[in-house]
């Protein structure tokens, strides 16, 4: 092994560092629990669970007068170090979605052919025709606990509702992804069908 390898291989364990913490406060309402790292968060608007095993990492629950949920990454690189703000970004989000819910708007944009949207299944699927006048159908299937339904105060409005955040922003991906436009400019074709709004479905008090 030469000198240049053997320095490089020190400056990554230089980097490691010994103990990296995060910690994320419960609110009120709301009980988390975690078992070989699978979170359930439970609140007022039902159950989310999470499988994060993937990640190795320490996660604990530590109940006191002020519950909280403790992160922590032991003897870890860089992109270790990082999961653990990601990890507590997605209990965080999970919390927002028992309590608040998530909500996402989007709008049909069309210039000459109008874009029909049919909402089928109770709200699990919609159903899309007349894009740049096609005869094609477009189907798509809403993902577990999501509900699309037609905005009554907008035209060309759909409203996507959900608990999981990455269900919710997934279906309207999808949306988007079946009507989008192929072999034209882009620039010039703008029809299709966007995300126009995000928000939860229980206002901020």
């Amino acid at each position: 092994m030469d000198a240049t390898s053997t320095q490089s291989g020190l400056d990554r364990l230089a980097m490691r560092d010994v103990l990296q913490t995060e910690e994320l406060e419960i609110p009120e309402g709301v009980t988390i629990t975690i078992k070989a790292r699978i979170i359930t968060v439970t609140g007022p608007r039902g159950t989310l669970t999470k499988n994060v095993q993937h990640v190795n990492m320490d996660i604990r629950l530590v109940k006191a007068k002020n519950a909280k949920v403790t992160l922590a990454v032991w003897q870890g690189g860089r992109k270790h170090v990082a999961c653990l703000r990601t990890i507590k970004s997605m209990i965080t989000n999970m919390i927002s979605g028992v309590t608040k819910g998530f909500r996402y708007k989007m709008r049909a944009v069309y210039a000459h052919f109008p874009i029909n949207c049919i909402i089928q299944d109770d709200g699990h699927a919609v159903e899309i025709r007349n894009f740049l006048g096609e005869k094609t159908v477009r189907n798509v299937s809403m993902l577990n606990g999501v509900v699309i339904s037609e905005s009554k105060a907008q035209k060309d409005e759909l409203i996507l509702e959900g608990n999981d955040i990455d269900m919710v922003s997934q279906s309207a991906a999808s949306i988007h992804g079946v009507c989008r436009v192929r072999n034209k400019d882009i620039r010039k074709f703008l029809d299709g069908i966007y995300v126009s709004e995000k928000g939860k479905i229980v206002e901020e008090e």
